[in-house]
C-alpha cells in the first residue's frame, strides 16, 4: 500500500473500532484509536501471518499486551477478513468470540492479556522460544500501552530480552500520554522511555505514531537491526480523530457519546481490505525425538529428598521427550532442576531473580507446543500469581514447580517457607495440584505432568524423607493412597508429603494402643480422590487431617470439598501450620506447628476419647 491507502486503513481501523464499542456500549474505543495507524502499517506492510492457517509455525505472533484496546484489534481482523463484519458487531455479547479483553478462543491469539504488564513478558518468551528451540523466521511484535510501563515485570521483560539479544522482537509502544485516571507517569516524553529502554540493550525509535511513513520506516529498522530487541515509541493521541474525545480525561474505556457522529467525523465506513503477507514457505518446526521414559528408581527404605527425584526425573523425562524444557529463577541448585541443565543445557533457561518473567516465558514457550517445567522455591512463586492466573485465562499448557515448602525447610526461617502455594495454586482454574512424599512416587507425577493439562503444579521437599513406595508403583493424578486399612478402623488420618511419615508413624502407635487408624497418602490435592475419602468417612466417622501449610485453602478444604455433594460432613480434626514460625530445625518445626506423629497421635485420641463420651461409654 502507498502512504495514502495506509492512512486510510488506520483510520477503517478507528472507524471500526469505534462501531464495535458503540454496539456494545461499553469497551475502549479511545484507546484503539490511539494506535490505529501504527497497526494498519504493521498488518499492511510487515506482518507475515496467515489468518487461514493459524497453527503455521512461521507466522509472526502479534501479542496485545494493552489488552484492552481489543477494539483495534478485532478490527485488524475484521479488515484481513478473518472475521466478518457482523461478528466484529458482536463485541462483548453473550457467546461472542470477541471477548472484552482478547483470549485464545479466537485462533489467532496466542494469550489471554488485559492484565496489564504481561503481554511483553509473554512476547520474550515467544521470541526466545524462536531463537533457541524453533530456531525459525519469526518475529514477534507486541503493542504496549505507555500505562503499563510503570508495571515491574515490564522491565523483567526488557531485561531479559536485552540480555539475551532478541532481536526478533519489536515492542510497540502507544505513549497517548493518558491513562485510566488522568496523565501517565511520564506523558508525551518518548525519551524517558527510551533512555530506560537502551540501559537494558534496546535499540530505540521514537516517532510520531500518527505519521505512516515514519511508522514504516521504523519498522524496517526494527526488522534490519541484529544483535538487539527493537522498541518503536509512538508519541500518539489519544482518542486521535474525534474532536469530542481526541486527548481528553475522563473518556477512557467508555464508548464515544454519539458513535455515528464520530464515524462520519473519521469520514466514514471504509472497505480497504488487507491482504496479509503469508509467511515464507520454508520448513519452522523441528521433528522433535519421542520414546518411552526411564524414570530413575529407588530402593524403599532409602532416604531420597522429593526435589532431587523431582531434578532427576525432569533430567530423564527430558532424555525421552525433545519437547520439554526447562526453566528456573536463579535457584537451579536448590530445585534440583539444574540436573537438567547439565545433561540438556540446549533446553534449560535460566530466568535469574525474576519470577514474573519466568512463568510468562514458560507461558509463551506452550505458545508454540513446547512442554515447559518452571521451577522456583514455592514461596517465590507468589510474586508471579497473577502470570499463573492468566495462564489459566489463556488455556495454556505448563508446569508449575515449587521446592522448599512448609516448615519442613527447617533453619532457613518463614521468608523461604512455601505456606500458601497449596491454597493459591488450588484456585487456579482447571489447575492440578501435587504434592509427593517419596522420591518414587515424585518421579511418576513429574511423567505424568508432562502428558497432562492445564496449568499444574507439583509441591517438593527439601529434606530427604524415607522411600515407601517401589518404583514400578503408579500414582495417576487424581488418586491417593492408602497405606493403612482394616474393616475395624476407629480414626483417619489424612496428610501429603512431609506429614504422610508422621501419619504413618502415629497410626503404628495408634494401633499399638488398640486403636486401629486408616492413614490416607492424599497426593492429588487437586483433583481430589473424593471417593478414597467418603468410604473413610463412611467406615470411621473421623478425620485428622495434617499439612504442612497455612490452614486456609490447602489440603483440609480440598478433605472438605469431596463432601460439597450434600452428603453429611465427617468430623475432622485440623493439623496446620498456625503461628509464624521462625529458626529451627525440620523437627522441631513440625513439633512446634502441631503437625508431627505426637500432635497427630494426640488429636486422634481426643476425637476417640469424644466418641466415647457422645456414645456414653
Amino acid at each position: 500500500m502507498d502512504h495514502n491507502e495506509l492512512r486510510e486503513l488506520g483510520q477503517r481501523l478507528r472507524v471500526d473500532a469505534v462501531r464495535a464499542a458503540g454496539a456494545a456500549g461499553s469497551g475502549h474505543p479511545t484507546s484503539s484509536m490511539s494506535a490505529a495507524d501504527l497497526m494498519a502499517v504493521l498488518l499492511a506492510e510487515h506482518l507475515r501471518w496467515d489468518p487461514e492457517a493459524p497453527s503455521n509455525p512461521c507466522n509472526d505472533h502479534l501479542i496485545f499486551s494493552k489488552g484492552h484496546a481489543s477494539p483495534l484489534l478485532y478490527a485488524l481482523y475484521a479488515a484481513a477478513g478473518a472475521i466478518t463484519d457482523e461478528e466484529l458487531l458482536t463485541f462483548r455479547t453473550a457467546g461472542s468470540r470477541l471477548e472484552g479483553h482478547p483470549t485464545p478462543r479466537l485462533p489467532w491469539v496466542d494469550v489471554a492479556t488485559g492484565s496489564l504488564g504481561q503481554g511483553l513478558p509473554i512476547g520474550v518468551g515467544v521470541a526466545l522460544t524462536g531463537k533457541r528451540l524453533d530456531r525459525g523466521p519469526y518475529r514477534v511484535y507486541v503493542l504496549c500501552g505507555d500505562s503499563e510501563m510503570a508495571e515491574g515485570s515490564m522491565w523483567e521483560a526488557a531485561e531479559h530480552a536485552g540480555y539475551e539479544g532478541l532481536d526478533n522482537l519489536t515492542a510497540i509502544i502507544d505513549v497517548n500520554r493518558l491513562g485510566q485516571r488522568g496523565p501517565t507517569r511520564h506523558g508525551w516524553d518518548t525519551g524517558a522511555y527510551a533512555r530506560r529502554l537502551a540501559a537494558f540493550g534496546w535499540h530505540t525509535i521514537e516517532i510520531d505514531g500518527h505519521d505512516v511513513a515514519a511508522a514504516d520506516a521504523a519498522y524496517r529498522e526494527a526488522a534490519g537491526t541484529a544483535g538487539r530487541p527493537t522498541a518503536i515509541i509512538a508519541r500518539t493521541e489519544k482518542g486521535h480523530g474525534v474532536a469530542a474525545v481526541a486527548d481528553q480525561e475522563g473518556k477512557h474505556g467508555k464508548p464515544l457519546p454519539d458513535t455515528a457522529e464520530a464515524v462520519a467525523e473519521l469520514g466514514g465506513r471504509r472497505e480497504l481490505a488487507v491482504e496479509p503477507r503469508h509467511p515464507d514457505a520454508e520448513p519452522c518446526a523441528r521433528p522433535l525425538d519421542r520414546e518411552a521414559v526411564r524414570l530413575p528408581r529407588y530402593r524403599v527404605g532409602e532416604e531420597v529428598a522429593t526435589r532431587d527425584a523431582y531434578g532427576e526425573a525432569l533430567t530423564a523425562v527430558g532424555r525421552a521427550r525433545g519437547d520439554v524444557v526447562a526453566l528456573d529463577g536463579e535457584v537451579s541448585d536448590s530445585t534440583r532442576s539444574g540436573l537438567f541443565a547439565k545433561e540438556h543445557p540446549d533446553r534449560f533457561f535460566e530466568f535469574y531473580i525474576a519470577e514474573q518473567q519466568l512463568v510468562a516465558a514458560a507461558v509463551g514457550m506452550q505458545v508454540r507446543g513446547w512442554t515447559p517445567f518452571a521451577s522456583t522455591f514455592a514461596a517465590f512463586l507468589t510474586r508471579a500469581y497473577d502470570f499463573v492466573r492468566m495462564a489459566a485465562v489463556s488455556r495454556a499448557d505448563l508446569n508449575l514447580v515449587g521446592s522448599h515448602a512448609g516448615v519442613a525447610i527447617g533453619q532457613d526461617g518463614p521468608s523461604q517457607m512455601g505456606l500458601e502455594d497449596l491454597a493459591a495454586l488450588r484456585a487456579v482454574h482447571g489447575s492440578t495440584v501435587l504434592y509427593p512424599c517419596d522420591a518414587n512416587q515424585t518421579a511418576r507425577l513429574v511423567a505424568a505432568m508432562a502428558d497432562a493439562e492445564g496449568i499444574r503444579y507439583l509441591r517438593t521437599g527439601r529434606g530427604a524423607t524415607p522411600v515407601i513406595y517401589g518404583p514400578d508403583e503408579d500414582f495417576p493424578i487424581g488418586g491417593s493412597r492408602v497405606l493403612r486399612s482394616s474393616p475395624s478402623d476407629e480414626i483417619t488420618l489424612v496428610a501429603a508429603g512431609v506429614t504422610v511419615h508422621e501419619a504413618l508413624a502415629a497410626g503404628e502407635r495408634l494401633a499399638a494402643a488398640g486403636i486401629p487408624a486408616r492413614v490416607i497418602d492424599l497426593y492429588s490435592v487437586k483433583p481430589v480422590d473424593a471417593e478414597t475419602l467418603r468410604e473413610a468417612a463412611d467406615t470411621t466417622g473421623r478425620l485428622v487431617v495434617a499439612e504442612d501449610h497455612w490452614p486456609e485453602g490447602g489440603l483440609a478444604d480440598a478433605v472438605r470439598g469431596a463432601f460439597d455433594d450434600g452428603r453429611p460432613l465427617p468430623r475432622i480434626r485440623h493439623l496446620a501450620v498456625r503461628n509464624m514460625p521462625a529458626s529451627a530445625t525440620p523437627a522441631e518445626q513440625l513439633a512446634a506447628a502441631g503437625i508431627d506423629a505426637d500432635a497427630i497421635v494426640a488429636a486422634a485420641l481426643d476425637m476417640v476419647d469424644l466418641a466415647a463420651i457422645d456414645q456414653g461409654g
